[in-house]
């Protein structure tokens, strides 16, 4: 039941637990909106935090809400699929304030925060993007598995547009469309086989030709994708502001981890296909793409990504030769003249990094 007394102040909400990426991806997601409010300082939002671990925070202007384990169990059962949580979270925030919005830790805003909520409007559910029709991808599992099902009871069709749960903000008034959900989720996990988005998939289903649905891809940046080079530029920001991350020197600085991949210049990257024809061919592509990671960023943040292209370059060589990387393997090709040349200055550190790679 929710009570009739409500907190009217939009609430930005997360879900943190577990390795210490999660809590930077968290804590730089919070210094951005932050930095981002400043734009906005008639209006006030809380911020809260769902975590096993409230240090990370301390130093921030959150709400830490302690997440135990028996808690996160609990709201995983009854087959353990943590992602429930997140609907849980967000459940439970809604029978206290009137709007709220869930978002994930690998995320950064492009704009003020208050623009997302401007968006979460009562009859309209907000996620971070929708892209493809249900009935796009037959031979999908969660398809092949749950279409008829879905089909016959009229919950679903193959025009349902599959949502990214990134972000998910409603108002209190529409909370029941995560009891939906979350009741789906139980119903469906032991058909689903394991399918990773069925958390996700299940909100598409309840919200489907129930509520309006919006996205805001344009407002913030969601990093599933090229997730590594992104959470380098993250740890890069945190290891510089971590101590102090609300001064204006770290809001500041939160502008300058763009959503923008770090790659070389497309003349830079000419040159670079020019110079390794020099090397046998089965290095060619595997020092090109070392070289990605040598190229002089102007922005310290994208700077930081060079030992990620690196251990990219090693993944994608192993991929194309069918077999790991050994260190003596390394040695060979790193015992290169012209690989010694090509690399330059940065050949010791590259050969160390990857030979400590190789090994793990």
């Amino acid at each position: 039941m929710i009570c009739d007394s409500s907190n009217p102040r939009p609430q930005l909400v997360y879900l943190v637990f577990g390795s210490e990426t999660y809590h930077q991806e968290a804590v730089f997601s919070i210094a951005s909106a932050l930095a981002w409010l400043r734009e906005s300082p008639d209006v006030t939002i809380d911020i809260q935090v769902f975590s096993d671990n409230p240090q990370p925070y301390e130093k921030l202007p959150v709400r830490v809400r302690p997440l135990d384990a028996a808690t996160r169990q609990r709201w995983s059962e009854p087959h353990g699929y943590h992602f429930r949580t997140k609907h849980v979270a967000l459940r439970t925030v809604l029978e206290e304030s009137e709007t709220a919005l869930l978002i994930d830790t690998d995320t950064f805003f492009h704009c003020s925060p208050v623009k997302l909520f401007e968006r979460v409007q009562p009859g309209t559910l907000l996620c971070n993007d929708y892209y493809l029709q249900y009935g796009t991808n037959k031979e999908n599992l969660l398809y092949s598995a749950l279409s008829k099902t879905l089909l016959e009871r009229g919950l679903a069709d193959d025009q349902m547009m599959l949502l990214n749960s990134g972000v998910i903000g409603l108002h209190r008034q529409d909370a029941q469309v995560l009891d939906r959900s979350i009741a789906l989720i139980d119903e469906l996990f032991p058909l689903a086989q394991g399918a990773y988005t069925l958390e996700e998939f299940c909100l598409s289903v309840a919200a489907y030709r129930i509520l309006d649905i919006k996205k805001c891809p344009d407002l913030i940046h969601h990093y599933w994708s090229r997730k590594q080079l992104f959470r380098a530029k993250v740890q890069a920001w945190v290891a510089k502001h971590g101590d102090n991350p609300t001064c204006q020197a770290a809001l500041d600085d939160t502008r300058l981890v763009s959503a923008r991949l770090p790659r070389p210049p497309r003349m830079q990257r000419m040159l670079y296909k020019v110079i390794t024809l020099m090397l046998p061919a089965h290095l060619r592509q595997f020092i090109r793409e070392i070289l990605y990671g040598c190229y002089k960023h102007p922005n310290e943040f994208d700077q930081a990504c060079a030992p990620v292209w690196w251990e990219k370059a090693l993944k994608n060589q192993q991929e194309r030769i069918g077999k790991k990387v050994c260190q003596h393997l390394l040695e060979e090709w790193f015992s290169r003249r012209l690989v010694r040349l090509v690399l330059g200055s940065r050949y010791t550190t590259i050969h160390q990094h990857l030979l400590n790679s190789s090994g793990k």
